[in-house]
C-alpha cells in the first residue's frame, strides 16, 4: 500500500520535532501513530469512508494535525470549523457541505450550541478515538479539504480541494520559498483558512520542520520567543505587521525592543499576505529590522498563484511573479487576453494547484471557470514586470485582517434587524485592517440605532471581523436608474 505523499515524507522525518511549545514537543513519529489511531477511529468496521465530510474542531497544534491527516488517511474529506463563527456559520457550512460526524476537543464543544441536537450531529471526542485498522489506498486525485469563502454570493461556497491540488500548492511553495527541514515558524493564524493551514502548516509538516503553535495571536509571548531567537520563518497578515509596530513603539516595550528587533532580523524569511499590505508598513517593517516583506497574492480555490522573489528584488505594493507551474494571464472587460508593460485585467488561473470545486453547487463552478481557467474576479495590472493587484472586481468583496467578507452576507444578516429597511456594507480603506466594515442604514420611522447597539444585536448572527466598525443612517440609499444601490456613492457618503 501506499502512502499519500505528506505522510511518506513525515516518515522520513520520525525522529525530528514537528511540534514544540508550551505544550512540549511532539515528533513525526507522534504525529503518525496518533493520526493512524484517528483514522482508525473514524472507520470504525469501514474499509474506506469513502469521501465522508468530517468536520473538526480542536486548538492549533499535534492534535489538529492528527485529526487532519487523520481523516485524509482513513479517504474522508476534511472540513475545518471556524472556532470563532457564530452558530448560524457554523450550521452553513455544516448543513452545505453534509457533514454527519465532528470531531471535537472536550473544551471546545460549546462553540457548537445546539447544533449536535438540532441536526443530528455525532460528536467524537478527540481523544477517544482509537484503533489498529487497516488504512484504504487513497488516490491523488480524491476529494480531501472543503473550505469556505465569501464570494459574490450571500452565503460562503465550499471550496473542494484534492490531495494532488493541495500536494501542488504545497510544493509550489516549498520550492519558491526555499522551506527546509530546520526551520522553525511560529503558528498563530486562524486554522480555518487557507493562509494558517497551507502556507504554514501543510508545508511545514511536508518540510520536516519544527511549528510552535498558537491559539491566537499574541504580541507579547510571540515577541517573547522572537527575543530569544525561537523561529527562522514568519507567516503574518498585514494586520499582525501593524500590531507589532505598535507593540514595539509602546513605552512599556522599550526595554525588551532591541532583542524583539535582532531576532526579527536574524530571520531567513518573513512574508505578509491576505490582504493588501501597505506601503509605509512595508517601508517602516524593513527600515526597523532589516527585513524586507516578501508579498504574495492567493486565494482558497488556487493556493498562492503569485509571489515576490525569495533570491530576487522584492518591490512594496507588488505581488510579484507566478509561483512554480502556475500560468497566469489577464482578461479585459471584452474577454480579450492583454499583457506586456501596463496590461489591465482579471487574473485567470491555470494549472495543478485550481481547485476541483465548489461543493454541491454546479451553477457557482461553472461560472467560476473559461475552460481550464479559473476567473479570480481580481483585476490587477503589469508594472515592470511584476503584478500589482488594483482591486476586486465586485465591489461586494471586503478584505479586512486578512480575511475576505462577503457584503451580501453581512447585508442579509443586519436586514433581519426589526429596525432596518434597507443597508448597504461597503469596505473602507484603513492602515491596519486594510479595509473596515461600513454599514449605511436607513432604519424604519421614529427608530434609532448606535453603532454599538447594532455591533451587539449582530454579534450573535455574525462573527466578530464581520461587524461593521463604521455605521452611517441614510434617509435612502443612492441607487442607479435600474434601481440598483450603488455601492461606490454609498463610499463617497462615508466621506
Amino acid at each position: 500500500m501506499t502512502d499519500l505523499p505528506i505522510i511518506q515524507r513525515a516518515k522520513g522525518f520520525a525522529d525530528r520535532t514537528a511540534f514544540f511549545g508550551r505544550g512540549g514537543e511532539v515528533t513525526y513519529q507522534n504525529l503518525l501513530h496518533r493520526s493512524a489511531a484517528v483514522a482508525s477511529g473514524l472507520l470504525a468496521e469501514k474499509a474506506d469512508l469513502e469521501e465522508e465530510r468530517i468536520a473538526f474542531l480542536l486548538p492549533t497544534g499535534a492534535d489538529y494535525a492528527a485529526t487532519q491527516w487523520g481523516i485524509w488517511r482513513a479517504g474522508g474529506i476534511a472540513v475545518p470549523i471556524n472556532g470563532g463563527a457564530t452558530v448560524p456559520e457554523i450550521e452553513h457550512a455544516l448543513t452545505c457541505a453534509g457533514v454527519r460526524r465532528v470531531v471535537v476537543a472536550a473544551n471546545r464543544l460549546s462553540v457548537l450550541g445546539d447544533l449536535p441536537k438540532r441536526l443530528g450531529l455525532e460528536v467524537l471526542d478527540f481523544a477517544g478515538l482509537e484503533g489498529n485498522s487497516p488504512l484504504p489506498q487513497i488516490a491523488p486525485t480524491r476529494r480531501a479539504m472543503i473550505l469556505f469563502t465569501s464570494g459574490t454570493t450571500n452565503k460562503p461556497k465550499g471550496v473542494v480541494s484534492t490531495h494532488a491540488s493541495i500536494e501542488a500548492q504545497v510544493t509550489a511553495l516549498v520550492e519558491a520559498w526555499a522551506w527546509q527541514a530546520n526551520d522553525r515558524i511560529p503558528l498563530f493564524l486562524p486554522m480555518h483558512h487557507l493562509h494558517g493551514i497551507l502556507n504554514i502548516l501543510c508545508c511545514g509538516l511536508w518540510s520536516g520542520a519544527a511549528i510552535e503553535p498558537f491559539d491566537k495571536f499574541d504580541a507579547d509571548a510571540i515577541c517573547a520567543r522572537v527575543a530569544e531567537g525561537a523561529y527562522t520563518l514568519f507567516m503574518a497578515v498585514p494586520t499582525i505587521y501593524v500590531k507589532l509596530l505598535k507593540w514595539l513603539d509602546a513605552p512599556e516595550n522599550a526595554g525588551k525592543r532591541d532583542c524583539v528587533i535582532k531576532g526579527f532580523g536574524a530571520m531567513r524569511l518573513m512574508v505578509s499576505g491576505s490582504a493588501a499590505l501597505p506601503a509605509s508598513i512595508h517601508k517602516e517593517w524593513s527600515d526597523l529590522t532589516g527585513q524586507v516583506l516578501l508579498e504574495r497574492y492567493g486565494m482558497t480555490e488556487i493556493g498562492m498563484a503569485l509571489s515576490n522573489p525569495y533570491a530576487g528584488e522584492r518591490r512594496a505594493g507588488m505581488v510579484g511573479l507566478p509561483m512554480p507551474r502556475t500560468d497566469i494571464q489577464l482578461v479585459d472587460d471584452a474577454g480579450k487576453v492583454v499583457s506586456g508593460e501596463g496590461a489591465v485585467g482579471e487574473i485567470w488561473v491555470k494549472g495543478p494547484a485550481v481547485f476541483r470545486e465548489y461543493w454541491d453547487n454546479p451553477k457557482a463552478t461553472a461560472e467560476s471557470f473559461a475552460g481550464d481557467w479559473f476567473k479570480t474576479g481580481d483585476i490587477a495590472t503589469l508594472e515592470g514586470g511584476y503584478y500589482r493587484i488594483m482591486g476586486r472586481s465586485s465591489v461586494d468583496i471586503i478584505k479586512s485582517g486578512g480575511y475576505k467578507l462577503s457584503a451580501l452576507e453581512i447585508e442579509a444578516a443586519l436586514l433581519e434587524h426589526p429596525n432596518i429597511t434597507e443597508c448597504a456594507v461597503v469596505g473602507l480603506a484603513d492602515d491596519e485592517w486594510g479595509e473596515i466594515v461600513a454599514a449605511a442604514i436607513g432604519l424604519r420611522e421614529g427608530a434609532t440605532l448606535t453603532l454599538e447597539e447594532l455591533q451587539a444585536w449582530a454579534s450573535a448572527r455574525l462573527s466578530a471581523y464581520k461587524l461593521p466598525r463604521a455605521l452611517l443612517l441614510v434617509d435612502a440609499l443612492p441607487r442607479n436608474a435600474m434601481g440598483k444601490v450603488t455601492k461606490p456613492a454609498v463610499k463617497a457618503l462615508f466621506t
